[in-house]
């Protein structure tokens, strides 16, 4: 596969999954962490290839699943995990690769070491199978800090994955669990670390924050740093989910979708690539943004740094004489086969460039040799007609071929899933269950015909689950059941069963938009887009806004001033568009300098500094929300009219007499904003979004907005 170097270095693995927790007041037990365990195991040893031997393993199964009690793995005590570490430390030889994975609960406790956090302060850290015994401990940041910079000290090339929270609350039902406990644990601990006395303790955290007096913000885990990659689950203030995928298996949702990227891609990823579509997709499910800090443009299990495109290569090349009026046939290539197909996640209409043999810096767009569009889908191949040549060189086998265009899928899977009877919070009263056949029957039959949405199989993920809950009132699940949709509806009501669907292609646009991305466009980095704070401006003041402590964590109060500012460092005049995607799942535009126009002129090297206020809508149900800014820019002209959308309980408005361009980008935009009773399609396929001739990006801001 494209993820993983053509010479994979030595690796060494350390895999700890936790369901099972000694009895304790605070952390409930799991049931996807050994499973999230197993999953990378799974794809370290047969994808990866690294020998089984150098992949320690630490579990702890819930005795309440049944497939995960047979287990031969150590315990992961807070004893184990540290002479783990120490073990592979010692073990590993200087440019080889360390990966570390962590799925269970995360903690926060009063610090052991005021004098570096200050009175009163947190401890944050990963929480031990053990830590229900008396005196049982966490491995805090402060001593994770020093196990990895050890390994780094010794010139090893460290990976941490941690899928856990330490400011959730207690789980949730029994699909969906956090990661996590709100609660500060005050309880005695042991304070003698076995990691380091505690003076080198310190000294390795004031070397690692440079000094500066370290109070802690809950979710930094670690001090920021170059010298390693940190995936994490969550950002401050938010929960790490595990769902039942498929309403069937639990699993960490960072850890699922992590490993279903790398099985999915048909080219190699940096971790920021990794990171970038892992975050949509769990976006797409749950109020959840995980955290990237580190070397992010190092490729996934690889020593090198890139760019944020690799390669796959080309297998055939079919070619057919022509023959030009006054001129000699020539051969010209009408066809490529490419090794990347089905298994990859390829559909028809996606785009490539190629390039010659060779190439490593695919971000030369003149070294392109032709644009070919994916025609025939294979296992694991595909075939694409050359639709451009941009080049005379000739097109061989083992050139290599770059994805340009993200395909765009319009058309979502439903699941219709049926609960057991009972008095948990998953489960449904008789009377209800006796009637759950029926209701779940009248949605599958308003279904039908819908261009939107079709009944997931049993092979397929599903996007949306459609369910009964215990007050006979559908409900519509994206990882959690949706809150705030208003009406409810009941089932009894004749109508209900379309007023679903209704909000299932509500949904199903809003998230085509939210996924909208064209990563690989030169004006990504030609386009500036940040969020500024400056709380008490009002209108008639100065404009000094000044950036928000924590970039990485935008969390604004309600009423709030912000400036988003904007900077075209291209040479070309952008058309800007700014999308609200709000916490009622309304798509918005703003108006740039209150002007009308579908978009705003951007001459090259000006800036736009737009005041904006985040508000919670009024009413109790909202005490905090999520926002997105997707800033859009274009060379061309196009009309982003097409994606606004209302909330989501009412009626989306025809699109008619809204500007068409028959570009890739343009018929994109239709599409996505078609009419309900307009479907833009029957089947599930690419819409491609690339067009030399017309370039395109987008960026976004994700804001928190608290009362």
């Amino acid at each position: 596969m494209g993820n993983i170097p053509e010479k994979t270095p030595n690796i060494y693995a350390l895999l700890i999954g936790i369901d099972g927790y000694k009895p304790n007041r605070l952390y409930k037990d799991l049931k996807g962490c050994v499973r999230d365990i197993n999953l990378v195991a799974d794809y370290l040893l047969k994808t990866v290839k690294i020998p089984s031997e150098r992949i320690f393993r630490l579990t702890s199964p819930n005795p309440e699943v049944a497939q995960t009690i047979a287990t031969k793995d150590p315990e992961p005590t807070y004893a184990n995990i540290v002479a783990k570490f120490d073990a592979i430390t010692e073990i590993a030889q200087p440019g080889e690769q360390v990966y570390i994975h962590y799925s269970g609960h995360g903690g926060r406790t009063t610090t052991f070491y005021p004098e570096l956090k200050g009175n009163d302060q947190l401890d944050e850290g990963i929480v031990p199978m053990d830590v229900g015994n008396e005196g049982g401990r966490y491995l805090l940041d402060i001593e994770l800090a020093t196990l990895l910079k050890r390994m780094t000290d010794k010139g090893l090339i460290v990976t941490l994955v941690l899928d856990s929270c330490h400011s959730g609350e207690a789980t949730r039902g029994d699909d969906v669990a956090i990661r996590g406990t709100g609660e500060t644990d005050t309880a005695p601990r042991d304070s003698e670390s076995l990691v380091a006395q505690r003076q080198e303790l310190i000294e390795n955290w004031h070397a690692l924050t440079d000094g500066i007096p370290a109070t802690i913000t809950p979710g930094r885990w670690l001090p920021q740093s170059r010298d390693y990659v940190l995936l994490a689950a969550c950002r401050p203030s938010e929960y790490a989910y595990e769902y039942a995928v498929s309403g069937k298996e639990r699993h960490g949702a960072l850890t699922y979708w992590m490993i279903d990227t790398l099985t999915s891609s048909p080219s190699g990823l940096t971790y920021k690539t990794l990171h970038d579509r892992v975050s949509a997709k769990i976006q797409s499910k749950f109020p959840q943004r995980p955290m990237l800090v580190g070397e992010s443009d190092r490729f996934v299990f690889g020593v090198e740094r890139g760019s944020l495109q690799y390669a796959v290569n080309v297998l055939e090349v079919i070619e057919e004489e022509v023959t030009e009026a006054d001129s000699e046939p020539k051969k010209v290539v009408k066809q490529v086969r490419l090794n990347a197909g089905m298994a990859n996640g390829l559909s028809p209409g996606a785009r490539f460039a190629i390039y010659a043999f060779g190439t490593t810096d695919f971000t030369q767009k003149n070294k392109q040799l032709a644009i070919v569009e994916i025609a025939k889908v294979g296992a694991s191949d595909a075939w694409a007609d050359v639709i451009e040549v941009l080049r005379e060189d000739k097109i061989e086998s083992g050139a290599q071929a770059v994805m340009l265009s993200a395909p765009v899928d319009l058309v979502r899977g439903v699941r219709l899933f049926k609960k057991e009877v009972g008095e948990k919070d998953n489960e449904l009263p008789q009377v209800i269950k006796d009637k759950e056949d029926d209701a779940l029957s009248a949605v599958k039959e308003a279904l039908a015909g819908n261009g939107w949405l079709k009944l997931a199989d049993a092979q397929q993920k599903e996007d949306y689950l459609v369910a009964v809950n215990q007050l006979g009132e559908y409900e519509i699940c994206v990882g959690t059941p949706i809150e705030n949709l208003l009406p409810a509806l009941k089932i009894e009501h004749s109508e209900a069963p379309q007023q679903v669907v209704q909000r299932l292609v509500h949904l199903a646009k809003y998230q085509a938009i939210q996924e909208l991305s064209n990563q690989f466009s030169e004006l990504t980095n030609q386009l500036e887009v940040e969020l500024l704070t400056q709380p008490n401006w009002r209108p008639g003041m100065p404009k000094k806004p000044q950036s928000f402590t924590d970039p990485t964590n935008l969390v604004v109060k309600s009423g709030e001033s912000t400036f988003l500012r904007i900077k075209n460092i291209s040479p070309h005049v952008l058309n800007v568009t700014v999308l609200n995607l709000q916490a009622n799942w309304a798509v918005s535009r703003l108006k740039i300098r209150n002007q009308e126009s579908s978009f705003y002129p951007l001459n090259p090297n000006d800036v736009i500094l737009e005041a904006l206020n985040f508000e919670l809508p009024d009413t109790e149900r909202y005490n905090q929300a999520r926002e997105t800014l997707k800033v859009f820019a274009t060379i061309g002209k196009n009309d982003f009219r097409w994606l606004e959308l209302p909330s989501l309980d009412e009626e989306i408005a025809s699109k008619a007499g809204l500007y068409r361009d028959e570009s890739p980008l343009g018929k994109l935009l239709a599409a996505v904003g078609a009419d309900v009773d307009e479907p833009p399609f029957r089947s599930r396929p690419a819409v491609p979004i690339f067009d030399p001739s017309q370039e395109w990006t987008t960026k976004e801001i994700q804001i928190s907005i608290v009362r």
